[in-house]
Order: C-alpha cells, then structure tokens, then sequence
C-alpha cells in the first residue's frame, strides 16, 4: 500500500512546506492531505507537486462545526465554508474532502436543519465531482443516519485515533467498512477527550486489530495515512524533523507489513 501523511503538521511550526514536502518525500511517502482552509494551502499543494506527492484528500472547515445542525446564519456560514473546502478540493483536483459531522460529546443530536444543510452539501459535492467522505467522531447516530441516507453517493474515513479515545469501544469499520476511502491513522492512549495523533505504536491502540480491519476492507485503494502531529511540549518536541519523519516512515512500512500478512490470512 502506499503511505500518506498530514504534510502541514509533520514538522515544527517554523518548517517550509518545501522541507516538509522534500522530507516526505524522501521518506517515502507518496500522498497526502491538508487542511483545506489551510492559509498556506497554496503553498502546500505547489511544494507538495515539486516534490512528487499527490492529494489523496482535503480535510473540510471543522471548527464550528456544530452550527450546522443549528438555526440562523451561524449555521448558514458553517455550510457556506464546507463549500468552500469542497471548491478547494475541485480546483486541485483532489477526489475526497473529509467532513466532520459534530465535535464534543455534547453536539447536537440529528435534526432537520442539519439534515437540509448535508443535503445541500451533497448535492454540491456531486456537481464537483469531489466525494464527502465522513468521519467518525464521538455521535454513532449522526454517521449511522448519513450512510442511510446517502448509501450510494458519500464514503467513510476510518480515524483510527478517534475511535480509540471517543468511542467507549465500539468498532465503526463493522458498520462502516464497505464505505471506506480513506483513513486517518495516529496512536494514543484511550483516554476520553485526550486524542493525542501519535505516531502508531508509540503509544496503545492495537495496530494487529487495526491492521485486520483494514485488510478486510479488499475493496480499500487509498493510502495508509498518518494523521500525526507535532505539538509543542509534545512527546516529539526534541526531536528533529528529519527524525520524526523517518520516525513516522518506519511506523508505515511496519503496519503495511501487518496489513499484508493479514491479507494472506484472511
């Protein structure tokens, strides 16, 4: 499989997008994904182009993201800067934009304002030929309801990461799977709230359950990709960046290792 990464936050702030690209690169990682409201986005797709990786994704507009499911203009300019993502999407012609549905255990339950909202949204996404994929967060009912909604025209990004520390244990690809188109991969130690985007087998989650999931999903051509960050005061914070890359490489080959192995079991 090829491996993928989240270009713009495998580095220490202060890194270019040109090192940061070069570095992926170099490490062999071959895709990638970014913010799409990302200020430098720009920055980031050309650097990325000189370098040889492409866009598997564009990660869509996340804060405020509980305004669409809410009356009044809030709820409207949420909608408005989805848009926005899914346009940066068709203008780098990258195929998948990945959606939050909600954030926080306490976020609105499904409602018919929001339900209005996605529609619109869905309906937009397939004038541009970009393809919503939906992550799961910590609201079961709220990705359940999409997929019956929308069977034939959204996908499902499985965050790894997310369902360790969100999700009380219960499993999404059982539910989820045949949907998948992309993943979102990152270790911590799940504990509720704390989602840490470590690189895999640095910290709990169990990578042989991961890679299981992921060799079931035969239909999957996407990438391994790592969701990981760096954050200031951060168990990577003194390391360098070409270490941390080459870190995170080797946690990539290691779990395709797994994947493949699976696969020859199934």
């Amino acid at each position: 499989m090829k491996y993928g990464i989240m270009l713009n936050a495998c580095g220490d702030p202060n890194q270019s997008p040109e090192n940061a690209a070069a570095l992926a690169a170099q490490n062999g990682f071959e895709t990638f994904f970014i913010a799409a409201d990302h200020p430098r986005l720009g920055d980031y797709m050309a650097a990325a182009r000189r370098a040889g990786l492409t866009a598997e994704s564009l990660h869509a507009a996340v804060d405020g993201i509980n305004r669409m499911w809410m009356a009044g203009e809030a709820g409207e300019g949420m909608l408005e800067r989805l848009k926005d993502s899914l346009r940066a999407c068709a203008r780098y012609e990258v195929p998948i934009a990945v959606v939050h549905l909600s954030s926080k255990d306490e976020a609105p339950f499904v409602n018919d304002i929001g339900t209005d909202r996605y529609d619109r949204l869905i309906r937009y996404s397939e004038t541009l030929g970009v393809r919503v994929a939906f992550e799961n967060q910590r609201k079961l009912a709220n990705i359940a309801y999409m997929f019956e909604r929308y069977p034939e025209q959204i996908g499902f990004c499985w965050d790894v990461g997310h369902e360790a520390c969100f999700a009380d244990g219960r499993e999404y690809m059982p539910l989820f799977g045949k949907w998948l188109c992309e993943l979102h991969i990152h270790d911590n130690f799940g504990i509720h709230e704390e989602d840490e985007h470590m690189i895999p087998f640095d910290a709990s989650i169990d990578f042989s359950r991961v890679a299981r999931r992921i060799a079931e999903a035969a239909h999957y051509k996407g990438s391994l990709m790592l969701e990981i960050k760096r954050r200031q005061g951060g168990p990577y914070g003194e390391i360098t960046n070409e270490a941390f890359m080459a870190r995170a490489a080797a946690a990539a080959r290691r779990l395709n290792g797994m994947v493949e192995s699976a696969r020859r079991g199934l």
